[in-house]
């Protein structure tokens, strides 16, 4: 097997990639480097540099390096900039994908996993979030990705081309700090950015529906994240055929003023947050069920918020200093 991983040098797909070359897979990473850092792969992972908007690129790399299994991780991740920028989401990442399943098409390749997220649900009101919960975006970012999963299955069923979508929940953590996340658009390093320049903590809404009052996530670490590929991989070489989709998390609630007391205590910064007025559009709770993942995939989270945080930190102090 040979994988292509698209978006390889990625925060996240630099993890899968180093993840899916140390199972014994042969690995060639795609990444235009709008966001992704060369060295985060190891040298004897091929890194091509070009989007998955390019076509004639993608069966060159797809015919060059034998290429039996895609994973697409590949895609504009920002939900605000999504509501900004709805064009250039849907061109990148659908039309992105639809030209990546034509290459794959084409090449014969039948063994694709699609790289989606918890915000095809939107904000359902329900205690745990299963794959059967309907799914209702509310941002561009979320339709998207929501597109993407039909766009994979209704290739693979026209195609024969066995799928896998994973649908993330909030990742965080790095195996190594020089993979850590060197974005500030997540929860933890958004915390740190605000510690580092002197400023406290921010909390949006105090008065959800929820035992402290704050929003409650489910935080998986980008290493299990890594391992599930792995999983999902497996599950694609070992003859599977048909689409399955799950949800990626841990399956257990931490609430906003929970992780920021727990990001005090790593990083020694215990100063109060500063409370907000809510945000529009926030979940008071997103939390998944892990339960199809783990009959599915064999496969079940192993670290905790704390050792997430805690690798963060280390990643966040290597690049940014402190």
């Amino acid at each position: 097997m040979t994988w292509l991983i698209t978006g390889g040098a990625g925060y996240i797909g630099a993890h899968v990639a180093r993840a899916m070359a140390g199972a014994g897979e042969r690995v060639v990473a795609l990444d235009d480097l709008s966001t992704g850092v060369p060295t985060r792969l190891p040298e004897d992972i091929p890194l091509v540099r070009g989007s998955a908007l390019d076509g004639d690129l993608l069966k060159r790399v797809l015919a060059e390096h034998s290429v039996t299994g895609v994973a697409h991780l590949a895609a504009r991740k920002q939900v605000g900039e999504s509501v900004t920028q709805p064009t250039r989401y849907y061109q990148e990442n659908v039309s992105g994908l639809a030209t990546l399943l034509e290459a794959v098409a084409e090449a014969g390749v039948r063994r694709f996993l699609f790289s989606s997220s918890a915000a095809v649900y939107g904000n359902p009101d329900v205690e745990l979030i299963t794959e059967d919960t309907p799914c209702a975006p509310v941002n561009p970012y979320g339709e998207t990705k929501l597109a993407g999963e039909w766009l994979v299955r209704a290739a693979g069923r026209a195609h024969g081309i066995a799928t896998v979508c994973l649908r993330y929940f909030n990742v965080a953590g790095t195996a190594a700090p020089e993979l850590a996340d060197t974005g500030v658009l997540n929860i933890v390093p958004m915390v740190f950015d605000r510690l580092t320049r002197g400023e406290v903590p921010r909390i949006f809404g105090d008065d959800h529906p929820t035992p402290d009052g704050t929003c409650v996530r489910d935080y998986i670490h980008v290493a299990d994240l890594a391992d599930a590929h792995v999983a999902a991989a497996r599950r694609l070489t070992g003859g599977a055929t048909g689409d399955l989709t799950v949800n990626i998390g841990r399956g257990e609630g931490v609430s906003v003023r929970e992780l920021i007391t727990l990001i005090g205590e790593v990083s020694g910064d215990r100063r109060p947050p500063l409370v907000e007025p809510r945000r529009p559009g926030d979940s008071p709770r997103a939390v998944a069920s892990a339960e199809l993942a783990a009959r599915e995939l064999g496969w079940t989270a192993r670290r905790g918020v704390r050792e997430m945080v805690e690798s963060a930190w280390a990643g966040w102090r290597l690049h940014h200093g402190g």
